[in-house]
């Protein structure tokens, strides 16, 4: 969207189709292949979809194509992006103070910045859990957390550098510990 202008649906779908063959990612969900952009009947009227098809877990997704900004979906990080992934993960921080934030408000921080889609967040809750389950063993929510985001970074970073997960997941255990 530029100088604040919206865009209608034809723009959209144009904007999309463009897309079909490479990759998204569905925030919460991880990467997922644009399969194609298609319209279906629903209700007596004709809408356009895009369906996506996740990498995780083969799953399949269909989008509104108007919808597809509003649900977060965007595309992959570009290659320079995926360095400033590293940086974060490998970047040390302060410790907080155990007094400052409760373990309940800190959790939710981290939910928070998981969902909201954007990878170098989700990088932060990954590089701190990793390292915190260094120090403490992490509560089952935690954990989930853990897991969800190392999926997620794993996931894009593994499309970005056309690399297998696993090594990405080496790569990302070297250097946040």
């Amino acid at each position: 969207m530029e100088g604040g202008s919206v865009r209608g649906p034809d723009e959209i779908s144009v904007s999309w189709r463009s897309r079909v063959g490479g990759y998204a990612v569905y925030p919460g969900r991880g990467v997922a292949r644009i399969v194609e952009l298609t319209t279906q009947e629903i209700a007596g009227q004709r809408s356009e979809f895009l369906v996506l098809r996740l990498v995780a877990d083969d799953s399949r997704i269909l989008i509104p194509s108007g919808n597809a900004e509003r649900v977060g979906l965007r595309e992959i990080v570009a290659p320079a992006e995926a360095k400033k992934i590293w940086e974060i993960l490998g970047r040390r921080t302060r410790r907080r103070a155990a007094h400052g934030v409760t373990w309940s408000r800190q959790f939710r921080a981290y939910q928070d910045k998981v969902r909201s889609g954007s990878v170098f967040e989700v990088a932060e809750v990954l590089r701190d859990l990793m390292r915190l389950q260094t120090r403490k063993e992490l509560s089952f929510g935690e954990h989930r957390l853990l897991e969800s985001a190392r999926s997620l970074i794993v996931q894009e970073l593994a499309a970005v550098q056309a690399s297998e997960a696993k090594e990405i997941e080496r790569e990302i255990k070297a250097i946040v510990n």
